[in-house]
């Protein structure tokens, strides 16, 4: 299930409002809080992102084996704290996958080398971390610990991107940046049967001149009888029809 979820987000047309090497440039400071601070600002991008709305969490956003079978319903601030300390990476990954699926984002393929690299990389510092604890040599218990240090100082850095980016994303969301979103029209008045007179929406108030002021084209003078003595005109015009010329 999880493996056609990854196909099918491979072929969704949005993609992120900024790059993970991008991030950084977004918002500055609040990369400096999920670096520092990295539960905490998972646990407040989970929140918005469900809207701020706790009744609808699911432990790894339904994403996981465990998903639904925590009692998060008891407790979803208590469920959602443990889930951010105990399992950070899980966190931060169900959040984005959580982001995709509703907004239709797909991960670039510079996102996906960034994010890669981080994987492999950690693994490959667990793997030597094995071979030095099975082997016991001095040189490669220390080449071990250096790689491990790598490791998890790429797994931050990427980490506070992705959160970054994941703030940013949500800002787009809530209208904080580009087009604003449409206001709503102002309430209109309508008229009732038990009003004698109508609303005076769209007409001039009581008081209001009549007459344009001056500087203004007037009306045309109203004619005393209608139609007007010389109209229509007599045809044929008398004397002057048929012309001279005119072949009888």
């Amino acid at each position: 299930m999880d493996v056609e979820m990854m196909k099918q987000r491979q072929n969704f047309r949005n993609v992120w409002h900024t790059d993970l090497t991008h991030s950084i440039q977004g918002d500055t400071p609040y990369c400096c809080f999920a670096l520092w601070c990295a539960p905490c600002a998972s646990y407040l991008l989970r929140k918005r992102a469900l809207y701020d709305d706790m009744s609808r969490y699911v432990c790894c956003a339904g994403y996981m084996p465990c998903s639904g079978r925590c009692g998060e319903s008891k407790c979803p601030q208590f469920c959602l704290a443990t889930e951010v300390f105990l399992c950070f990476g899980n966190s931060v990954a169900s959040t984005r996958f959580l982001l995709q699926d509703e907004f239709q984002i797909q991960t670039t393929q510079c996102d996906n080398c960034i994010i890669g690299f981080m994987v492999c990389l950690n693994q490959v510092a667990c793997i030597f971390s094995i071979v030095a604890c099975i082997v016991g040599i001095d040189e490669l218990s220390e080449a071990s610990q250096l790689l491990s240090c790598l490791a998890n100082m790429v797994y931050c850095t990427v980490c506070a991107c992705m959160q970054t980016q994941h703030k940013v994303e949500m800002d787009k969301r809530d209208g904080k940046f580009g087009p604003q979103p449409m206001a709503v029209p102002p309430a209109q008045q309508m008229s009732r049967f038990d009003q004698s007179t109508p609303p005076a929406i769209g007409y001039p108030p009581q008081g209001y001149p009549q007459h344009p002021p001056q500087g203004y084209p007037q009306h045309p003078p109203a004619y005393s009888q209608y139609p007007p003595g010389a109209y229509p005109p007599q045809y044929p015009p008398p004397g002057a029809y048929p012309p001279q010329a005119y072949p009888k």
